[in-house]
């Protein structure tokens, strides 16, 4: 088999570097379609997510370019602490969205550490402010008493998904900037969100005496032996268990499950062919109009039918995310994840495209894509540094 990563690495600057301006990286490359969604703007997650692949590329431009993107969603921050959905710089101009970004400002605060554990500068410091402002509006989101973050439908990376309440993917993200920022209460985050998520999982008496909101909340939820994942959200009397791909990679990666859970996860995605026929798919088991939690909106701009967009189809800025957790352990099966993300990448002569279709492979959504673009550089250095 050909070896396509070091080529890949070299595009993926490329990519980086035609999308940087002096406002911070944009979404995706320029097209008419791009402009009409706004995917030549600032994203808040799409810019901090690429931020820490540009950072890891040691160049200068591209460095340069992520302090921008940063230093653009500090400065259109809410008066409430919430980082913006996207920004319009050149229209002094900030979205965020329907139901809000709840996603957008823990990947900021996630690329602010990043970016000063990587260089010789100090984001933190420069934004302390509006850093507290951001953790300060994260925590007006907690759960007193479970410790997790609570949230619409629709308001995270999957933006036309019917996620509510306890979402895995948010609050995976949200242990992680506890453990960076040392936050209060994260040992207890990490221990709602296993007895919450993990169907496996099973309070103690004590622990139902001390919460029984949190008893009658897990008496609606089904055990499922043969199925190890977390669920991808749970709400009061309903659950997905349509199975969000980056939403249990995030748990491993961070450090929610153990080394047994995390094996048993990546086993499971391995057999539920998640990462085929190129990786990684973001949604397990599809969401069709037959489900009691599909909603009209899923089909808005025709995006999100069964196996494409968020509900199946294939993203390769997570299988950058897929390669790292991969990594920790097989690095051969690593390698292999690796040139296959590079090959998906290289399709329409390195087009880098968004998303894929989940059954047939076929390249849709952007082409070039930054996240897709700065998490292969992530993987690429995670596996050869």
């Amino acid at each position: 088999m050909k070896d396509y990563t070091q080529d890949c690495y070299k595009e993926a600057i490329k990519v980086l570097k035609a999308n940087s301006t002096k406002f911070g990286v944009l979404a995706s490359g320029k097209s008419a379609k791009a402009k009409g969604r706004s995917y030549r703007s600032v994203f808040g997650r799409d810019a901090s997510i690429s931020s820490m692949g540009m950072v890891l590329s040691k160049d200068k431009i591209l460095l340069t370019a992520a302090r921008h993107s940063l230093e653009t969603l500090a400065k259109y921050q809410a008066d409430n602490g919430q980082i913006a959905f996207w920004v319009k710089p050149e229209k002094k101009e900030a979205d965020f969205y329907y139901t809000g970004s709840i996603d957008s400002t823990l990947w900021w605060l996630i690329a602010i550490k990043f970016f000063d554990k990587n260089t010789k500068q100090s984001l933190s410091k420069k934004f302390s402010k509006q850093i507290k402002k951001a953790i300060n509006w994260l925590e007006c989101q907690e759960h007193p008493n479970f410790h997790l973050l609570s949230q619409n439908e629709t308001s995270d990376w999957a933006d036309l998904m019917p996620r509510t309440g306890f979402v895995l993917y948010s609050n995976s993200l949200w242990y992680w900037v506890k453990r960076m920022y040392n936050l209060n209460k994260a040992d207890q985050t990490k221990e709602y969100f296993n007895y919450i998520f993990d169907r496996a999982s099973t309070p103690s008496k004590k622990v139902f005496k001390e919460n029984t909101r949190l008893e009658k909340l897990l008496s609606h939820i089904k055990k499922n032996k043969k199925d190890p994942s977390y669920l991808s959200f749970v709400n009061y009397t309903f659950y997905g268990t349509e199975g969000d791909v980056f939403g249990n990679i995030l748990a491993c990666l961070v450090g929610l499950a153990d080394d047994k859970k995390t094996e048993e996860v990546i086993d499971y995605l391995l057999a539920q062919n998640a990462n085929k026929p190129h990786p990684i798919k973001a949604t397990l088991r599809p969401i069709n109009r037959k489900d009691n939690i599909w909603r009209p909106y899923m089909y808005h701009l025709k995006l999100n039918k069964v196996n494409e967009y968020h509900n199946g189809g294939i993203w390769p800025f997570i299988g950058g995310f897929w390669v790292m957790l991969l990594n920790i352990f097989d690095q051969e099966i690593s390698h292999e994840a690796l040139n296959n993300l590079a090959k998906l990448n290289k399709q329409n002569n390195w087009q880098f495209n968004e998303w894929f279709h989940g059954k047939n492979g076929k390249a849709m959504g952007m082409p070039q894509q930054s996240w897709n673009a700065a998490m292969y550089i992530v993987a690429y250095k995670s596996l050869n540094n």
